[in-house]
């Protein structure tokens, strides 16, 4: 009976499977099923991808070349009601029979239920219609191919296609593109009207875009009008539109070339029921108002304060609740500057960073006052925030610390503080969690807490004792940051109290490119329970009970089960073993092991002050979330513990011990730190994108410090970086992650991934991540861990594996799994595709693109 329902279940799968890969199923008799659209440029086939788009049909998607989607869509009843109905008609009594043990309603409601009619609709939403040849499409595509040439210089193309059978149902379409010689652009003249503009037009130093001897586009010619228009816009011709500039173009008696004739008219004014023209005029601003708490409803009502201040004029409706400059160092347009468009952008970008503003509104009015007609009166309308706002969120988490865990947080942020369009931030954190990992001698379930305070003010400005607007000028949005923060661990690692705080200062010097100078980010980590270090890095426990069980020869150190003490016989036995109390030598690999485990559990417990400065710079060529062709390079250099030595040296202060210098009895990290992260797409069309990452980071201690702290070092794997590793899984070097939390001060990244559609909002991606960490000029001893050389560059590690992605508009849910394709910690001649298996695999979530 099991080998007969085994067959039957497997007869089901293969007609499902066969029904479904009939693609032309739902193909009409006398109708084809468009297979490929083919486009035949003077008799040769072309990838242009432009070319491509003008088609008004293009055949049904594929996932690595099968009709996914339409096969999906064929398995569908299209009329589910009806063939439940027919059911019924062709079964006399058989409604009556089901109504006397269901109830009629029920057996209606069962129509509609998933089993009889979700499952269709799913799967007719799901997939995809097949694409069937139509022929007043085809005509129409073959139209837009014809303008798309024409408008590339090709003014005698013809076009023709054709259908070609390609079996049974199925076909393709040739677009026959016979383009002629291209037509270049011969010579280029000017008719200005407007004297203003053509003698603007003559001292503007950008070249144009129209050149003799370029082949004629339509796009060329689009953009030199918006060229043109920028310019002109720019230099106070507030009137003038694109539409202003128009071609005259003459081919007459030339062959394959053309004249060109640039054409701006005068300014045309309607009035009434008619229309005359006038030269334009360039505008300058004769007064600057800024209304600083605008709404529509209290538009029509009288100012009640106002003031002026460096040739502005504020206006309030209530009471003034800014100081002047902080509004006024904001606006860009100034009285007697010429108007421009580059200015009212800038303006609108400054009041909008301020974040105590709505989008702000900037409107011009001709200022009747000027006999000439040639000045224009900016109005600023600001709409103000409320000045607190409250946020609140709670979030489920799961990590490889917390098998559950609750986190809620508050935050609140108050407006204008100073009055000088400050922001503060006040926000708190809670988050409580489970771990069957963590000591829990009373069996709570919720184990494991850890909450948090921050603060951080804003100012619009940099907050300097000397004046840096000819350094850093207001055009670049400077702001000045001031922050703080602490929070508290309880039965999470060693029970960690962490406080920060930092001053620092951002600003744009271009429109893409951002600069932070965070001229000081203290922290101070202190450990509360570094006696729970082997119940936390249980690797590290597990080695070293391993070798005491061979080399360990005091009892006390052991408990009954012949096992180290925690802390009493871990600390015993390593002492024991440093201080040649066992058989264990230095020139053993077992004795330095133990050393290995020690200086590692020493640098991990030991509270950490750090005082570092640090520059970021951030550059991108991305224009919008659409833009797929674009690229982002972004560099760190942070120096910490420096300005202490600095001072230490000049006030010739004493050391400790260990020749360092001490701050509140705790020696402060000192070293160097750089990093450089490159991030590249292509957009190949078709929403197939391939993006690549490259990452380089390193930390060098030195002075006061033999180590780089955990909270500044680097590790690999996870969501984010080596997919095919677990986070902290990765390295260093060819350690095979013998500890629990791996990181080292070196690291190496390389990623590429190639995105693609499947069908609807989900998205595919195929990846493949390379990278490890290293140490390098510390105190580790380790030389697995160590990087001495070019040839430790065949440690990095391969991962590679596939991903689903469902784009949900403003963020992207993401599942990854990845393989271990090159593992270095594996023996020479071993690391290939050794664990290239389900079994292996890393599974990862996470939130938006990785990069």
């Amino acid at each position: 009976m099991k080998k007969n329902s085994t067959k039957i279940l497997a007869f089901i799968l293969i007609a499902i499977l066969i029904c479904a890969c009939n693609a032309v199923k739902r193909v009409p008799d006398g109708k084809s099923l468009l297979t490929k659209n083919t486009i035949l440029v003077n008799g040769k086939s072309t990838n242009d991808e432009t070319a491509s788009n003008q088609m008004y049909q293009k055949p049904n998607g594929t996932l690595l070349g099968y009709k996914l989607r339409l096969n999906l869509y064929n398995l569908a009843n299209l009329n589910p009601d009806s063939t439940y109905q027919a059911k019924f008609k062709n079964n006399p009594g058989l409604y009556e029979r089901q109504a006397k043990i269901l109830s009629a309603k029920q057996v209606d409601r069962l129509g509609q239920s998933f089993l009889y009619k979700g499952i269709h609709e799913f799967l007719k939403n799901t997939g995809e219609p097949p694409v069937i040849i139509d022929t007043t499409k085809t005509k129409k595509s073959l139209l837009r191919l014809k303008f798309y040439y024409f408008n590339n210089g090709y003014f005698n193309v013809k076009t023709d296609y054709d259908i070609d059978s390609t079996g049974h149902k199925k076909a393709k379409i040739n677009y026959n593109i016979t383009t002629g010689p291209a037509f270049l652009l011969d010579s280029i003249r000017t008719s200005i009207m407007t004297p203003a503009l053509d003698s603007l037009y003559k001292t503007n130093k950008e070249p144009s875009l129209l050149k003799s001897g370029n082949q004629y586009k339509t796009t060329d010619f689009e953009d030199e009008k918006n060229r043109i228009t920028t310019y002109f816009r720019n230099h106070g011709a507030y009137f003038f539109q694109p539409t202003y500039v128009t071609y005259d173009i003459d081919t007459i008696g030339k062959k394959n070339k053309a004249d060109v004739n640039l054409i701006i008219n005068n300014n045309t004014i309607q009035e009434r029921d008619s229309s005359r023209t006038e030269p334009f005029k360039l505008y300058k601003i004769s007064d600057v108002n800024i209304y600083t708490d605008y709404s529509p409803a209290n538009s029509k009502t009288p100012i009640k304060d106002s003031t002026t201040y460096n040739n502005f004029n504020l206006y309030s409706y209530k009471k003034l609740k800014y100081k002047p400059r902080a509004i006024t160092d904001a606006v860009f347009i100034s009285k007697g500057s010429t108007f421009s468009d580059t200015r009212t952008t800038l303006s609108s970008r400054y009041l909008n960073n301020l974040k105590i503003f709505n989008y702000p509104s900037i409107q011009y009015e001709v200022d009747k006052r000027d006999p000439l007609g040639e000045s224009l009166i900016a109005n600023v309308f600001l709409t103000p925030r409320k000045k607190y706002s409250f946020g609140a969120s709670l979030d489920l988490t799961h990590s490889n610390i917390q098998d559950f865990g609750i986190g809620a947080s508050i935050s609140e942020t108050i407006r204008n503080v100073f009055n000088r369009a400050e922001t503060l931030e006040i926000s708190a954190r809670v988050n409580v969690g489970s771990s069957k990992d963590m000591a829990n001698p009373n069996n709570n379930f919720f184990n494991v807490s850890e909450y948090g305070l921050d603060m951080k003010l804003n100012f619009p400005r940099i907050l300097l004792p000397f004046g840096t607007e000819k350094i850093i000028p207001k055009r670049m949005i400077p702001s000045t940051s001031i922050s703080s923060g602490f929070s508290k661990q309880r039965n999470i690692g060693l029970d960690k109290e962490n406080f920060t705080g930092g001053l620092a200062y951002n600003w744009s010097p271009k429109r893409n490119n951002t600069a932070k100078l965070e001229l000081l980010n203290v922290q101070f980590v202190r450990n509360l329970n570094p006696g729970n270090y082997f119940n936390v890095y249980t690797s590290s426990y597990n080695e070293l009970n391993n070798i005491a069980s061979t080399y360990n020869t005091n009892p006390d150190n052991l408990n009954d089960d012949n096992n180290l003490i925690i802390t009493k016989g871990t600390a015993g036995f390593t002492d024991d073993v440093i201080n040649g109390r066992t058989a264990l030598t230095p020139g053993n690999s077992d004795y330095k092991q133990v050393e290995s485990i020690e200086e590692r559990r020493v640098r991990l417990t030991e509270n950490d002050f750090i005082l570092a400065t640090s520059y970021t710079f951030t550059k991108t060529t991305k224009k919008d979330l659409a833009d797929n062709t674009f690229y982002q390079f972004k560099t760190k250099l942070e120096s910490a513990g420096t300005l202490l030595t600095a001072i230490s040296n000049i006030a010739n202060l004493p050391k400790n011990t260990s020749g360092n210098y001490d701050i509140f009895n705790l020696e402060y990290s000192e070293y160097v730190k750089t990093e450089f992260d490159y991030i590249k797409h292509w957009d190949f069309g078709k929403e197939k994108v391939l993006a690549v990452r490259s990452f380089f980071g390193i930390a060098i201690p030195f002075g006061n410090s033999n180590y780089i702290p955990f909270s500044r070092s680097y590790y690999s794997g996870g969501s984010n970086d080596n997919r095919a590793w677990q986070p902290y899984s990765l390295g260093p070097g060819t350690t095979n992650a013998s500890n629990d939390f791996n990181e080292a001060n070196m690291k190496i990244a390389l990623s590429a991934e190639f995105r693609f559609k499947v069908f609807g909002d989900v998205k595919g991606a195929i990846f493949a991540d390379a990278g490890n960490i290293w140490n390098v000029l510390d105190n580790v001893i380790d030389e697995k861990a160590k990087f001495s050389g070019v040839n430790d560059l065949a440690e990095i590690a391969l991962g590679s594996g596939f991903g689903l992605r469902y784009d949900l508009s403003f963020f992207v849910i993401r599942l990854d799994l990845g393989f271990k394709t090159y593992n270095p910690a594996h023996d020479e001649g071993n690391r290939w595709f050794k664990e290239y298996n389900f079994g292996h695999s890393v599974l990862n979530f996470g939130i938006n693109y990785p990069f």
